[in-house]
């Protein structure tokens, strides 16, 4: 078995490829793959959804798109315990920290990102060995007009927030499924952002996640 050479050409090819690499060990893909595994993820936090993409033939790479931008999907592997508790919260995508004029939610990276998605669950203990972790079936999701609602109400007050100069004080605690925390390797690395009297300052990006609760409903139903 080899990783595919093309990208899926329909989301029933996309689905069996989750369902071909289910229930395999991040170690066995990478063998199968010729891939070196690191020793852990202090480093290399991304490397399990790196591993996978190679798996299911995603084409997006780092760009603002989905990762599999002819089908309009976007995968997301979703960390899980023995007992199927969702164990982080997901990143979505950066937020712009400067007024980008017209933005809507319709036209956002966030709701683009999160249009269709392909949760891959898989072990994310970390007492088992990172090799040794097993990769659930994956299944995707849209979400219903009540959950885009909800997406959509804290998009709008975390947007206008920023748009109003107080990036500074909004807290990882605001958002009922989506919330706003600073997304860098390290606290050196700034951006651009405006203070309240609307002057340009340098602050650490931000980036938009999703809160664990709302993934762990998603998961819920969908293995109900």
């Amino acid at each position: 078995m080899q990783p595919p050479a093309t990208p899926p050409a329909t989301t029933d090819e996309l689905l069996d490829r989750c369902q071909a690499i289910a229930g395999l060990s991040l170690g066995e893909l990478a063998k199968l793959a010729e891939v070196q595994i690191p020793a852990d993820l202090s480093r290399h936090k991304g490397w399990p959804g790196m591993l996978i993409e190679l798996w299911l033939g995603a084409s997006a790479g780092s760009k603002p798109q989905q990762d599999f931008p002819a089908l309009g999907v976007e995968l997301k592997t979703l960390p899980i315990d023995a007992s199927a508790k969702v164990l982080e919260t997901t990143y979505v995508c950066y937020a712009p920290l400067i007024a980008q004029p017209g933005l809507t939610w319709e036209s956002s990276n966030v709701r683009n990102k999160l249009q269709q998605v392909l949760w891959l669950p898989l072990e994310g203990d970390r007492q088992i060995p990172l090799a040794q972790r097993r990769i659930a079936s994956g299944f995707l999701w849209s979400p219903s007009e009540q959950e885009d609602a909800l997406l959509r109400q804290d998009w709008e007050e975390l947007s206008e927030r920023i748009l109003l100069g107080e990036v500074a004080s909004i807290t990882a605690r605001q958002g009922n499924a989506l919330h706003l925390r600073p997304k860098a390797a390290n606290g050196s690395v700034l951006t651009d952002a405006l203070n309240e009297e609307g002057e340009r300052i340098k602050t650490r990006p931000r980036g938009f996640y999703l809160r664990k609760t709302f993934t762990q409903a998603l998961l819920n139903r969908a293995f109900v």
